[in-house]
């Protein structure tokens, strides 16, 4: 496809896109009746599962976002090559404020710090409601990291969509001026949420890593959930004619920085409460090394970072799209399988596993995958107008 060449038929996605979007879409409609049996029927269980699907799709939404603006800060055919699979997923920001109505809904249910009753019996519990964890504190918070992150989904978006009408015009010292003080916000703002969301569940546990943790688990899942969309798109025009070897290597480079990230934040989190050896420091993972959790643990360990870190480090692998994408949805899976460690323990002393912690999540991705593949066959998959497109559809020299 040259670059002199181009027009906006050329580069809109495969009609496939469509066939997937209303697949997710019956999926979600599907697993949300069946949902809809659990709330009524195991209501605590519902609301923990829904709170581990929730925190798995957004990571995907906010790690890309993150991404997206790494992209306009160091450029490269890389990023161009996905930018408007990570702009896509970005743009399901607002369906997430939607579906974090739930989690408002069910924070009895979720948080020891909003039952009167184990208030009462805990100092600790009634210092800390009468301070930061409260209801309005909550929901106040979370509008605040909400406007954050829709602020800067909007404009990364709409400055996107001007660079499919003409003339070519460079636009990305905006991106840029956005993009640093933006990773900036998404870093802060993910950190506190994370507190508010999920280390309150044990509200007698802080761990100052917390927030760069889950920042490392989404972009994780976020590049991992591109390398899956692009090896779909990859066997169809127009991405099967400027998706190169070379690109698909820096996302498998990619990976392994963020799975390298994860396993050094969570080991740090445990070396230095283990060396602190403080009672109300250890209970976290006291919990967590008990009642066949603790297998939980060693699973994340295994393949959450030491197999994956092998494979990784085979430049033939990272090279072949067909290879890299297989692992790609197996460390999706382990995305899901840590914060189902970070979550459930809370609820269950005894390793625990029920056919919501499945059905929840799947009916949250059926809509949550219909919206985005809606928004990804919206636009062409390359900014037709953006000079740093021309390059990525050049002739491949590898």
């Amino acid at each position: 496809m040259s670059a002199t060449r181009v027009n906006h038929v050329d580069l809109l996605a495969p009609p496939v896109v469509e066939t997937l979007q209303r697949r997710a879409l019956v999926v979600g409609v599907g697993f949300a009746v069946v949902a809809a049996f659990g709330a009524v029927f195991e209501t605590q269980q519902f609301f923990s599962a829904y709170l581990l699907g929730y925190m798995a799709w957004l990571g995907v939404s906010l790690g890309s976002m993150a991404l997206l603006m790494l992209v306009h800060l160091t450029g490269g055919d890389w990023g161009q090559a996905v930018r408007r699979i990570f702009e896509a997923a970005t743009r399901t920001v607002p369906l997430m404020i939607l579906l974090f109505v739930p989690v408002v809904i069910g924070m009895h249910h979720l948080y020891t710090w909003m039952r009167p009753e184990d208030i009462a019996r805990d100092q600790h519990l009634r210092d800390i409601t009468r301070t930061y964890l409260t209801q309005g504190g909550f929901i106040g918070r979370a509008v605040i990291y909400f406007s954050i992150w829709l602020t800067l989904a909007t404009f990364l978006s709409r400055w996107s969509a001007a660079q499919d009408i003409p003339p070519e015009r460079d636009t990305s010292a905006r991106f840029r001026a956005l993009s640093g003080p933006g990773l900036v916000l998404y870093g802060f703002s993910l950190a506190f949420a994370s507190i508010d969301w999920i280390m309150s569940l044990n509200p007698h546990w802080i761990s100052t890593i917390y927030g760069l943790i889950f920042l490392a688990g989404q972009c994780l899942s976020s590049i991992c959930f591109v390398v899956v969309i692009a090896a779909i798109l990859q066997r169809y025009k127009p991405m099967s004619e400027y998706l190169r070897p070379g690109q698909v290597q820096d996302y498998g480079k990619l990976m392994l920085t963020f799975v390298m990230l994860w396993a050094y934040f969570a080991f740090s989190q445990w070396l230095i409460i283990w060396a602190g050896n403080l009672p109300e420091e250890i209970s976290w993972f006291t919990r967590r090394l008990h009642g066949g959790w603790q297998y939980t643990g060693l699973f994340l360990a295994a393949f959450h970072f030491a197999v994956p870190f092998v494979f990784l480090l085979s430049r033939r692998f990272k090279r072949r799209i067909q290879d890299l994408v297989w692992l790609a949805v197996f460390l999706m899976f382990m995305r899901f399988v840590d914060l189902f460690w970070y979550i459930e323990p809370t609820f269950h002393q005894q390793f625990h596993v029920s056919w919501q912690h499945f059905v929840v999540p799947g009916a949250i991705g059926g809509f949550w995958l219909a919206l985005f593949f809606r928004k990804l066959k919206g636009r062409p998959l390359l900014p037709q107008f953006d000079p740093r497109t021309r390059p990525v559809l050049e002739p491949a020299h590898e």
